[in-house]
């Protein structure tokens, strides 16, 4: 059976006890963290930054991934990989074009992290087939990149479907996640799918055991 990964939404974490919800999420078996960084230029949003980054990576060991949903991502690469990201995922729309995301994708793993790309909604996934076999995760936005709390919207699982059979029929490797609007429900249509990475932000931070959420989320 496939390993699926689970990744908390610090955006939907309480931010006056973040260092207690980071504790939580990992003691309950979380497989990463997940970190929506938003410049209110990209995405309609201020989020947060390198501080809190840093600080958190500082004290906890964990995947730490960070999704930027900014504007000119690749200023930032080498500021967010001493912050300690171990996965960068940059919007494949901030990027003029394919040699645009190869240097890109070149300069984050000379950095020593992983690199992702990130498609919005109202992106056709076939965009990302000239990237297959060279980034290391690609994220599908399952709502409007920007805000916590939205709903999921189904033509993600299409992308998903359509990305794990080029990878399979390629034999590539390249790990698949989905972000927005995941609950039971969207998680398991997810999972059948084919996803690799859940990342869980309104329907986790509001339950009360984070351990039984977690299980139940991978359907295992």
């Amino acid at each position: 059976m496939k390993k699926i990964f689970i990744a908390p939404s610090l955006l939907a974490s309480n931010f006056l006890s973040l260092d207690t919800e980071v504790k939580r999420v990992i003691e309950a078996k979380a497989d990463y963290l997940h970190y929506d960084v938003m410049d209110g230029h990209f995405v309609p949003n201020i989020s947060f930054g390198l501080p809190i980054v840093q600080a958190i990576t500082s004290q906890f060991s964990i995947v730490h991934d960070v999704h930027l949903m900014i504007s000119n991502p690749a200023n930032y690469f080498e500021a967010f990989a001493k912050a300690g990201a171990n996965i960068i995922t940059f919007h494949y729309e901030t990027a003029k074009d394919t040699q645009t995301i190869l240097a890109w994708v070149k300069q984050l793993h000379q950095l020593g992290v992983k690199a992702g790309i990130s498609i919005k909604p109202q992106t056709k996934v076939e965009v990302l087939k000239p990237l297959l076999g060279v980034l290391d995760l690609f994220l599908v936005m399952s709502v409007e990149p920007g805000f916590g709390g939205q709903v999921f919207m189904p033509a993600a699982l299409e992308k998903i479907k359509w990305l794990r059979q080029q990878l399979h029929n390629s034999k590539l490797t390249g790990l698949i996640e989905v972000d927005g609007g995941i609950n039971l429900e969207t998680a398991k249509s997810c999972i059948d799918a084919g996803v690799d990475i859940l990342v869980v932000g309104s329907y986790l931070f509001k339950q009360s055991h984070f351990s039984k959420t977690i299980k139940q989320l991978k359907h295992e």
